[in-house]
């Protein structure tokens, strides 16, 4: 087995829905460009509020990838 050399980046998806929908869109928009993704962190968790509600999420990640060979 080869040993492996990993990079993280630091991203933040958002949603009116809810936070797994901002993690996934965060995650989906990521690997339109980043190849080898491998895992993700959450960072940060917050939201936008309006007339007392939640309005919206906001999810902050690090997603790590494999850098290549």
């Amino acid at each position: 087995m080869s040993d492996h050399v990993y990079k993280s980046i630091e991203v933040t998806g958002s949603s009116a829905t809810g936070q797994d929908d901002a993690i996934r869109a965060a995650v989906a928009k990521a690997s339109q460009s980043v190849r080898n993704m491998r895992w993700f962190q959450v960072v940060e968790t917050r939201g936008n509020l309006q007339d007392g509600a939640v309005a919206h999420f906001q999810v902050t990640l690090k997603i790590g990838f494999k850098l290549d060979d």
